[in-house]
């Protein structure tokens, strides 16, 4: 089973959209995703106004690739440099630990994807 960032198996993101690499509701990933859809995110207008301003427009469907169009409090796999992009940036989302894949820690530090985290689990 694919671990969470947390050590534990991997939960679902979403499957309203029905988001993931493999579009199976998790951010599983696999040597074909050379984006790296490994972050559970929530999105935030202002995050999607960076997306777009990045060159990726989330917000607009497509309906010809599957894709709805990304809206507020959607929880969509995000690839894992946009987030560390965004974090810099000042415009990352919010993350649920939980259902982000471990890979991503190899692009992102996990004490930044806690801090944005809506699943923080408790301090030790």
């Amino acid at each position: 089973m694919p671990q969470n960032v947390l050590g534990g198996e991997l939960e679902t993101c979403s499957m309203n959209p029905r988001t993931g690499w493999l579009r199976d509701g998790c951010c599983n990933t696999d040597g074909n995703d050379t984006g790296i859809h490994t972050v559970c995110a929530v999105m935030t207008d202002e995050f999607l106004e960076y997306s777009a301003s990045m060159g990726n427009d989330l917000s607009t469907p497509m309906p010809q690739h599957g894709f709805p169009g990304l809206n507020e409090g959607d929880q969509w796999c995000l690839c894992a440099p946009r987030w560390s992009e965004a974090l810099a940036a000042g415009k990352a989302p919010q993350v649920k630990l939980a259902a982000t894949h471990v890979q991503t820690l190899e692009w992102c530090e996990l004490n930044d994807l806690k801090r944005y985290a809506i699943d923080a689990p408790a301090e030790d």
